[in-house]
Protein backbone atom coordinates (compact mmCIF):
# COMPACT_ATOMS: atom_id res chain seq x y z
CA UNK A 1 0.00 0.00 0.00
CA UNK A 2 1.38 3.51 -0.77
CA UNK A 3 0.10 6.37 1.47
CA UNK A 4 -0.44 9.93 1.04
CA UNK A 5 0.02 12.55 3.40
CA UNK A 6 -1.82 15.51 3.19
CA UNK A 7 -0.27 18.70 5.41
CA UNK A 8 1.06 22.29 4.36
CA UNK A 9 4.18 22.26 2.80
CA UNK A 10 6.29 24.12 4.51
CA UNK A 11 5.95 23.33 8.00
CA UNK A 12 7.18 20.14 9.80
CA UNK A 13 4.07 21.07 12.57
CA UNK A 14 1.72 18.39 13.34
CA UNK A 15 2.33 16.40 10.12
CA UNK A 16 5.79 15.82 11.36
CA UNK A 17 5.03 13.19 13.61
CA UNK A 18 2.99 11.35 11.10
CA UNK A 19 6.24 11.36 8.89
CA UNK A 20 8.48 10.50 11.25
CA UNK A 21 6.12 6.93 12.06
CA UNK A 22 6.00 6.45 7.83
CA UNK A 23 9.71 6.80 7.25
CA UNK A 24 10.74 4.55 10.97
CA UNK A 25 8.44 2.01 9.29
CA UNK A 26 10.08 2.23 5.81
CA UNK A 27 6.37 2.81 4.33
CA UNK A 28 5.74 4.21 0.69
CA UNK A 29 4.01 7.56 1.31
CA UNK A 30 3.91 10.69 -0.80
CA UNK A 31 4.01 13.96 0.79
CA UNK A 32 1.22 15.46 -1.60
CA UNK A 33 1.67 19.21 -1.14
CA UNK A 34 5.41 19.10 -1.03
CA UNK A 35 5.94 16.89 -4.09
CA UNK A 36 3.10 18.23 -6.04
CA UNK A 37 1.39 21.32 -7.73
CA UNK A 38 -2.00 19.38 -7.30
CA UNK A 39 -1.01 19.02 -3.77
CA UNK A 40 -2.71 21.96 -1.65
CA UNK A 41 -5.55 22.45 -3.81
CA UNK A 42 -6.17 18.81 -3.29
CA UNK A 43 -5.96 19.50 0.41
CA UNK A 44 -7.97 22.34 0.74
CA UNK A 45 -10.66 19.53 -1.39
CA UNK A 46 -10.52 17.13 1.37
CA UNK A 47 -11.58 20.05 3.78
CA UNK A 48 -14.01 21.64 1.76
CA UNK A 49 -15.95 18.17 1.36
CA UNK A 50 -15.17 17.39 -2.18
CA UNK A 51 -13.20 14.51 -2.21
CA UNK A 52 -13.91 10.83 -0.91
CA UNK A 53 -14.48 9.73 2.73
CA UNK A 54 -15.50 11.37 6.06
CA UNK A 55 -15.20 15.02 6.49
CA UNK A 56 -11.80 16.03 8.54
CA UNK A 57 -11.57 19.17 10.67
CA UNK A 58 -7.90 19.59 9.78
CA UNK A 59 -4.71 18.31 8.68
CA UNK A 60 -2.41 16.13 8.85
CA UNK A 61 -4.45 13.75 7.13
CA UNK A 62 -3.83 10.26 5.60
CA UNK A 63 -5.13 8.59 2.79
CA UNK A 64 -5.22 4.79 2.59
CA UNK A 65 -6.51 3.34 -0.56
CA UNK A 66 -10.00 4.44 0.01
CA UNK A 67 -9.58 5.08 4.18
CA UNK A 68 -8.93 8.69 4.80
CA UNK A 69 -8.10 9.19 8.76
CA UNK A 70 -7.43 12.72 10.43
CA UNK A 71 -6.38 13.55 13.54
CA UNK A 72 -2.02 13.07 14.17
CA UNK A 73 -3.19 10.63 17.20
CA UNK A 74 -5.75 8.67 15.56
CA UNK A 75 -3.85 8.63 12.44
CA UNK A 76 -0.59 7.23 14.96
CA UNK A 77 -3.05 4.66 16.38
CA UNK A 78 -4.00 3.17 13.37
CA UNK A 79 -0.77 3.44 11.64
CA UNK A 80 0.75 1.75 14.44
CA UNK A 81 -0.32 -2.06 14.81
CA UNK A 82 0.25 -2.09 11.11
CA UNK A 83 3.90 -1.26 11.00
CA UNK A 84 5.60 -2.42 13.74
CA UNK A 85 5.03 0.60 15.92
CA UNK A 86 2.60 -0.11 18.59
CA UNK A 87 2.29 -3.72 20.98
CA UNK A 88 -0.24 -6.18 19.88
CA UNK A 89 -1.96 -6.22 22.94
CA UNK A 90 -4.82 -3.47 23.47
CA UNK A 91 -3.71 -2.34 27.22
CA UNK A 92 -0.55 -1.83 25.56
CA UNK A 93 -1.52 0.06 22.59
CA UNK A 94 -4.09 2.25 24.90
CA UNK A 95 -0.95 3.16 26.58
CA UNK A 96 0.67 4.37 23.76
CA UNK A 97 -2.42 5.95 22.56
CA UNK A 98 -2.29 7.60 25.98
CA UNK A 99 0.82 9.12 25.90
CA UNK A 100 0.43 10.77 22.39
CA UNK A 101 -2.56 12.29 23.70
CA UNK A 102 -0.24 13.82 26.27
CA UNK A 103 1.93 14.67 23.59
CA UNK A 104 -1.09 16.22 21.82
CA UNK A 105 -2.25 18.10 24.78
CA UNK A 106 1.86 19.63 25.42
CA UNK A 107 2.11 20.92 21.79
CA UNK A 108 -1.03 22.55 21.95
CA UNK A 109 0.76 24.95 24.70
CA UNK A 110 4.06 25.12 22.81
CA UNK A 111 1.79 26.79 20.37
CA UNK A 112 0.41 29.31 22.73
CA UNK A 113 3.24 30.67 23.90
CA UNK A 114 3.42 32.25 20.70
CA UNK A 115 -0.20 32.78 19.61
CA UNK A 116 -1.89 33.07 23.24
CA UNK A 117 -4.70 34.88 21.77
CA UNK A 118 -5.27 33.13 18.99
CA UNK A 119 -3.97 31.69 15.31
CA UNK A 120 -5.89 34.62 13.51
CA UNK A 121 -3.49 37.75 14.69
CA UNK A 122 -0.11 37.87 13.96
CA UNK A 123 3.04 37.43 16.68
CA UNK A 124 3.38 40.84 16.49
CA UNK A 125 0.02 41.61 17.23
CA UNK A 126 0.38 39.77 20.60
CA UNK A 127 3.82 40.25 21.52
CA UNK A 128 3.29 41.00 25.04
CA UNK A 129 0.64 38.30 25.86
CA UNK A 130 2.77 36.27 24.49
CA UNK A 131 5.88 37.10 26.51
CA UNK A 132 3.76 35.93 29.52
CA UNK A 133 2.23 33.23 28.67
CA UNK A 134 6.10 31.31 27.33
CA UNK A 135 7.60 32.88 31.08
CA UNK A 136 4.72 30.38 32.35
CA UNK A 137 5.30 27.76 30.36
CA UNK A 138 9.31 27.54 30.60
CA UNK A 139 8.89 28.29 34.34
CA UNK A 140 6.10 25.46 34.88
CA UNK A 141 4.42 23.84 32.50
CA UNK A 142 7.53 22.61 30.54
CA UNK A 143 9.13 21.25 33.85
CA UNK A 144 5.70 19.17 34.25
CA UNK A 145 5.43 18.02 31.09
CA UNK A 146 9.32 16.70 30.80
CA UNK A 147 8.97 15.42 34.56
CA UNK A 148 6.33 13.72 33.30
CA UNK A 149 7.82 11.40 30.75
CA UNK A 150 11.03 11.69 32.88
CA UNK A 151 8.90 9.53 35.22
CA UNK A 152 7.59 7.40 32.29
CA UNK A 153 10.80 6.02 31.30
CA UNK A 154 11.92 5.67 35.02
CA UNK A 155 8.96 3.19 35.65
CA UNK A 156 8.82 1.51 32.44
CA UNK A 157 12.14 0.03 33.36
CA UNK A 158 13.24 0.06 29.49
CA UNK A 159 15.05 2.01 26.93
CA UNK A 160 11.62 3.14 25.78
CA UNK A 161 8.37 4.71 27.02
CA UNK A 162 6.43 1.13 26.87
CA UNK A 163 9.55 -0.33 28.36
CA UNK A 164 11.42 -2.84 25.89
CA UNK A 165 8.62 -2.06 23.20
CA UNK A 166 9.99 0.50 20.94
CA UNK A 167 6.89 2.88 19.52
CA UNK A 168 5.27 5.92 17.77
CA UNK A 169 5.06 7.41 21.29
CA UNK A 170 8.87 7.33 21.26
CA UNK A 171 9.26 8.91 17.92
CA UNK A 172 6.97 11.72 18.88
CA UNK A 173 8.86 12.25 22.42
CA UNK A 174 12.24 13.07 20.37
CA UNK A 175 10.06 15.84 17.68
CA UNK A 176 9.12 17.31 21.34
CA UNK A 177 12.58 17.59 22.31
CA UNK A 178 13.70 18.32 18.68
CA UNK A 179 11.24 21.01 18.61
CA UNK A 180 11.75 23.00 22.22
CA UNK A 181 15.53 23.00 21.65
CA UNK A 182 14.98 25.05 18.82
CA UNK A 183 12.18 26.89 20.44
CA UNK A 184 13.78 27.48 23.83
CA UNK A 185 17.51 26.71 23.95
CA UNK A 186 17.91 28.65 27.05
CA UNK A 187 15.26 26.76 29.12
CA UNK A 188 15.76 23.13 27.77
CA UNK A 189 19.73 23.76 28.40
CA UNK A 190 18.82 24.15 32.00
CA UNK A 191 16.73 21.47 32.15
CA UNK A 192 18.02 18.72 30.27
CA UNK A 193 20.49 17.57 32.69
CA UNK A 194 17.62 16.86 35.32
CA UNK A 195 15.93 14.65 33.00
CA UNK A 196 18.64 12.35 31.32
CA UNK A 197 16.07 9.44 30.84
CA UNK A 198 14.09 11.79 28.03
CA UNK A 199 17.33 13.26 26.36
CA UNK A 200 18.85 10.07 25.87
CA UNK A 201 15.48 8.63 24.39
CA UNK A 202 16.12 11.52 21.60
CA UNK A 203 19.16 11.25 20.93
CA UNK A 204 18.53 6.86 20.62
CA UNK A 205 15.50 7.72 18.14
CA UNK A 206 17.94 9.94 16.29
CA UNK A 207 20.32 7.55 15.75
CA UNK A 208 18.25 4.75 14.47
CA UNK A 209 19.47 3.88 10.87
CA UNK A 210 15.77 5.06 9.10
CA UNK A 211 15.64 7.99 11.78
CA UNK A 212 19.47 9.30 10.50
CA UNK A 213 18.73 9.34 6.65
CA UNK A 214 15.46 10.70 7.06
CA UNK A 215 17.01 13.79 9.56
CA UNK A 216 20.08 14.39 7.22
CA UNK A 217 17.45 14.01 3.89
CA UNK A 218 16.06 17.07 2.27
CA UNK A 219 12.51 15.21 3.34
CA UNK A 220 12.90 16.72 6.83
CA UNK A 221 11.34 19.94 6.91
CA UNK A 222 13.77 22.89 8.88
CA UNK A 223 12.40 24.28 12.18
CA UNK A 224 10.83 27.72 10.88
CA UNK A 225 8.98 30.59 12.56
CA UNK A 226 5.89 29.87 10.71
CA UNK A 227 5.51 26.57 12.28
CA UNK A 228 4.55 25.15 15.93
CA UNK A 229 7.72 25.27 17.18
CA UNK A 230 9.34 29.20 16.83
CA UNK A 231 12.00 30.40 18.30
CA UNK A 232 11.65 34.26 19.36
CA UNK A 233 14.48 35.13 21.84
CA UNK A 234 12.15 37.39 23.79
CA UNK A 235 10.58 34.35 24.44
CA UNK A 236 13.14 32.26 25.82
CA UNK A 237 14.01 34.25 28.94
CA UNK A 238 14.12 32.66 32.52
Amino acid sequence: MRYELYYWPSIQGRGEFVRLALEEAGAAYTDVARLSQRGVPALMRILEGKSEGRLPFAPPILKAQKLVIAQTANILLWLGPRHGLAPKSEPARLWAHQLQLTIADWLVEVHDTHHPIGGAFYYEDQQQESKRRAAHFTAERLPKFLGYFERVLQREKGNWLLGKSFSYADLSLFQMVAGLRYAFPRAMGKLEAKHPRTIALHDRVASRPRMAAYLASPRRIAFNEKGIFRHYPELDVQ
